[in-house]
């Protein structure tokens, strides 16, 4: 099942159950409950960011060949950041190149969960028990940010860096510890990989998570990058204005999002 947020052609806000990308049937229950939906379906116009989360979680380093690129420290832990709220964007959004820091954007396709009922120290054998579904991320980065700061909330906060979408997808119709992603900068392949080689699982990610703070539900959950980002090429390839990026993930759909300078947002 896709799940989406959306606009309706009569420029209403919905949460429905995606018959088509145009069309679908609203919810009349709760979403963080047993899901019921109208049997009259709506136009879809616009889509929003599928949750509007509490908090967006994020994973560094948890593919090896992103480790290896980067010449960074494998960490014996999952890696955790948070991203800002205010940082969310929708499929179809705008990137915004920050005033402060324009030149060195880069790309990160992630797989995202987003929790559906409230965890806190679960087990890993139960954890995905708690994911409500699963949907496409850009992990945007200011890497400048990140090298001169020491630490990374300005360079991943800045708001439009959390691309997320176009919808979720119920886990009964994906498996997250393997599935294909990749990453298009103006159609040419940068990052094609597999949540396979994840070195700690959705489960574990979301367990570990969970000993560490209360995951409320509608939490967004990013599990790290593949290899084949931006600033490790030879030239570095970053993010300018008319780009065109998209993150793909089998099972789920297409996240595409166009660049622009500050001030043309």
């Amino acid at each position: 099942m896709r799940i989406a947020r959306f606009v309706s052609s009569e420029g209403q806000t919905y949460t429905g159950r995606l018959i088509d990308e145009h069309t679908a049937q609203p919810l009349t229950g709760n979403l963080f409950g047993p899901l019921s939906f109208a049997d009259e379906t709506v136009t879809v116009d616009r889509l929003l960011p599928p949750i509007e989360p509490p908090n967006i979680l994020a994973i560094g380093r948890n593919y090896r060949g992103h480790i290896e690129e980067t010449g960074a420290r494998t960490p014996s832990e999952p890696l955790v950041f948070f991203k800002p709220t205010t940082s969310l964007l929708a499929s179809g959004g705008e990137i915004v190149l920050p005033e402060s820091a324009p030149d060195e954007v880069d790309f990160e396709a992630e797989l995202a969960m987003i929790v559906g009922q409230t965890a806190r120290r679960v087990p890993e054998r139960s954890a995905l028990e708690h994911v409500l579904g699963y949907t496409c991320a850009n992990d945007v980065s200011a890497r400048d940010c990140q090298r001169n700061d020491k630490q990374w909330s300005r360079g991943k906060g800045f708001d439009t860096f959390c691309p997320l979408g176009p919808w979720l997808v119920t886990p009964d119709e994906i498996d997250p510890d393997n599935c294909r992603l990749r990453s298009r900068l103006n159609d040419r392949v940068m990052q094609d990989a597999n949540t396979a080689s994840m070195m700690h699982s959705c489960a574990k990610l979301l367990s570990y998570l969970s000993h560490q703070f209360t995951l409320p539900p509608g939490t967004a959950i990013l599990t790290g990058t593949p290899e084949g980002v931006g600033f490790t090429r030879t030239p570095p390839v970053f993010l300018k204005e008319g780009d065109r990026i998209e993150i793909e993930i089998e099972g789920i759909g297409t996240l595409s999002n166009t660049v622009v300078q500050h001030g043309r947002a």
